[in-house]
């Protein structure tokens, strides 16, 4: 991949575009702010799918405010960082979970700090920023997740020594939720089945309705926005309670994601009324998307279901997060309830220091963009009880 190193987009004061050059083999394209005054604690945030450093351009500056140096980098596989490969065929072991882990550790490095004073991910940018959490608790001492509960680490079998029964093979669980919810009716898949996909990149790349109109209609659906999203928490992971997902999430199985989306594109006056979004700020999502593709950032969704990464995570095979962490959703988000029992599993057993459960309301999945200031007294909040704000980079 190959990107030019000038971003274009409206950016807010005090907002800077740059390329960090040779991190963890990577050219990582970040957006800057608090960066005039040197010596101030670091505030590393993570994004994910289908966002950009981008998503973070409405919390930079009151971060930066509160007297942080706020580094919002594209992940491997997004935007403009470059240094990895967009084919379907190529290998995954680059996108793993522990080498992204790498990653945010090589940029903290590059930028010249030592420890992070808040790490806040968000979607794919949870588990990543958990993995941060458990594997360097030295330079990330807390975590923010945001919209995905992260459920823990894949566990080694325990107690089966003097088992006559061999353990079930591991990451046959996608295959049988796969043919379940194809056996309702109507039949369904699940949206991870299909992101997995050989043919999701061309369908989000190059829909019928266009990059624009694909975009538009995909982040409205997943905000606070959308009439339609009134979450609740399942009662189990069984095909009838996924069911009540919206299409976006358990889709139609004969449908693609470009064709979920299309019938519930906003209205004119609805796109005109988004002020957390507008089309000049939604431009710059189809510039980068229709530059890059989607491939990149659809090799994480590959990443679950990869045996060998999932048995890299079991190096951490019963290791909880022990630094002071904090959950936050989005009131309007189905992303805390797509894995049921995921937020009550990491708040009892995947963290030791959880500090609590926010829901944002007026927010759906794209918290940082619909409910910034709400988001930055959380954060801000959680970074004086932990003593963040009085750490230094160095």
């Amino acid at each position: 991949m190959t990107a030019s190193t000038t971003f274009q987009g409206p950016l807010p004061q005090g907002v800077r575009s740059r390329m960090i050059q040779g991190v963890n083999g990577l050219d990582v394209h970040v957006l800057e702010a608090g960066h005039e005054s040197p010596g101030r604690p670091l505030a590393l945030l993570l994004h994910g799918f289908p966002d950009l450093a981008y998503g973070w351009r409405h919390l930079m500056p009151l971060l930066a405010d509160a007297g942080y140096h706020v580094v919002a980098p594209d992940q491997r596989g997004f935007g403009r960082t470059t240094g990895w490969l967009a084919a379907y065929d190529s290998p995954l072991e680059p996108f793993g979970f522990l080498n992204l882990t790498r990653d945010a550790l090589a940029l903290v490095s590059a930028l010249g700090h030592r420890r992070t004073a808040m790490l806040v991910g968000h979607d794919f940018g949870s588990p990543v920023a958990a993995y941060c959490a458990l594997a360097r608790p030295d330079v990330f001492p807390s975590v923010v997740l945001m919209s995905a509960p992260f459920p823990g680490t894949p566990a080694f079998p325990f107690n089966t020594a003097d088992s006559e029964t061999a353990p079930a093979p591991p990451n046959l669980a996608p295959q049988r939720l796969a043919a379940a919810l194809a056996a309702l009716n109507p039949p369904r898949k699940h949206y991870q089945q299909y992101l997995s996909g050989r043919e999701a990149n061309a369908d989000l790349w190059h829909p019928p309705q266009g990059l624009h109109a694909f975009l538009r209609a995909f982040f409205y659906l997943k905000s606070g926005d959308w009439p339609g999203n009134k979450p609740h928490p399942l009662k189990a992971p069984t095909p009838a309670e996924l069911a009540q997902l919206p299409t976006y999430y358990v889709m139609d199985l004969d449908k693609s994601m470009s064709q979920t989306v299309a019938p519930l594109h906003p209205t004119a006056a609805e796109v005109a009324a988004c002020q957390w979004l507008t089309e000049p700020e939604l431009a710059v999502y189809t510039a980068e998307y229709a530059r890059t593709g989607f491939q990149g950032a659809l090799q994480l969704y590959r990443v679950f279901t990869d045996p060998a990464l999932n048995a890299e995570l079991r190096l951490f095979s019963g290791r909880t997060i022990d630094v002071p962490s904090l959950f936050i959703g989005g009131k309007s988000d189905w992303a805390n309830y797509v894995s049921p029992g995921a937020l009550e599993v990491m708040k009892a057993k995947a963290t030791t220091r959880m500090s609590g459960i926010e829901l944002i309301d007026g927010a759906g999945h794209w918290i940082q963009q619909e409910q910034p200031a709400r988001l930055a007294a959380l954060l801000l909040a959680f970074s004086k009880e932990t003593g963040g704000a009085q750490r230094t980079g160095a």
